[in-house]
């Protein structure tokens, strides 16, 4: 009789050659240091409009004295006399001013879910991989753009707060964490049902305004907690909710005689049963439409991942 679980040995890896990304059980530092090697996005989308209150790379919405052109206007009582653009005055024997758009900068922050319901995954790597790999991925495209980047680890019982700073040694010791949150996770761990609570409280306590928030997990927890934390965070930040799925998790095996386990229970159930099967992907499926409906904000973006996933490469987070 097979058996599903959460095993160290029970993911069906691709072959090497296919693989792109991470895979198998465990991630280590090494690994996620790599990644900062792997092709970054164009240069063009690096130009996204962001509002913010630091000098930074990004163009800001509010208009003012810069180092970036923004237009010519009819100059109006209070203009800065300098700015005037003397060539269209003159062709138009009107005074015209330049404005300039400031540059700001948009710290990220990257929540990266480490909790035992990560700890699952039939194909090619754990969620908890998954989840760490985005991180490293996500941190490294960000430095690579100039702006500052910190994170909050969630593991099984505690949490690791990481505050945004523009140097890859504040991201190696981000990416250390991780990797040490991951490397805990094992089939016999006991679960604690407040970490993630007490997670998303770190989360809003280090944010102020303005922040780029990138929420890594399956979201297996109660989504009332999810959609409370979210939207307060989301008020004043743009918030990408990256949803970890796995195949599993959306329709049954074939029909046959399984055992499922979470290391200290175990359970044998029959997929052949129609109804069974139905049941279980509807109820997939309206949690994630639960989930797609908490991000449909307008500061908030929903992004499923799924550990069947061999190339992440083409994915850019800025």
């Amino acid at each position: 009789m097979p058996e599903l679980g959460m095993s160290d040995t029970g993911v069906t890896e691709l072959p090497e050659k296919r693989a792109s990304v991470l895979h198998g059980a465990y991630v280590d530092l090494e690994a996620l240091l790599a990644l900062r090697h792997k092709p970054q996005p164009p240069s063009e989308s690096l130009t996204s409009r962001v509002v913010g209150n630091q000098a930074g790379i990004k163009l800001s919405k509010l208009k003012g004295r810069g180092i970036d052109f923004a237009e010519v206007r009819p100059y109006q009582p209070g203009d800065d006399i300098r700015t005037i653009d003397w060539r269209v005055t003159a062709r138009k024997n009107k005074p015209h001013t330049k404005v300039f758009r400031e540059e700001r900068e948009r710290p990220t922050l990257i929540v990266v879910d480490q909790t035992q319901s990560m700890f699952f995954g039939s194909v090619v790597r754990l969620k908890s991989v998954v989840a760490a790999e985005l991180a490293a991925r996500i941190a490294w495209q960000t430095l690579a753009a100039g702006d500052r980047v910190g994170g909050v680890v969630i593991g099984n019982a505690k949490q690791s707060v990481h505050r945004p700073y523009r140097t890859t040694k504040s991201i190696a010791r981000l990416m250390h964490d991780v990797a040490q949150f991951n490397q805990a996770l094992h089939r016999d761990h006991a679960i604690i049902g407040d970490s993630v609570a007490e997670g998303l409280m770190q989360v809003r306590r280090i944010t102020r305004t303005n922040y780029r928030i990138f929420v890594l997990s399956d979201f297996s927890d109660d989504l009332t907690l999810w959609q409370d934390n979210l939207h307060k965070l989301a008020r004043h930040n743009q918030i990408v909710c990256l949803h970890i799925l796995d195949p599993l998790e959306r329709e049954l095996p074939p029909a046959n005689h399984y055992a499922v386990t979470d290391g200290k229970q175990r359970l044998q159930f029959y997929t052949g049963n129609a109804n069974l099967r139905q049941e279980y992907a509807e109820q997939f499926e309206q949690r994630c439409d639960a989930l797609r409906a908490i991000c449909a904000h307008d500061a908030m973006r929903y992004v499923d991942v799924r550990t069947s996933d061999d190339n992440l490469d083409h994915m850019v987070w800025l």
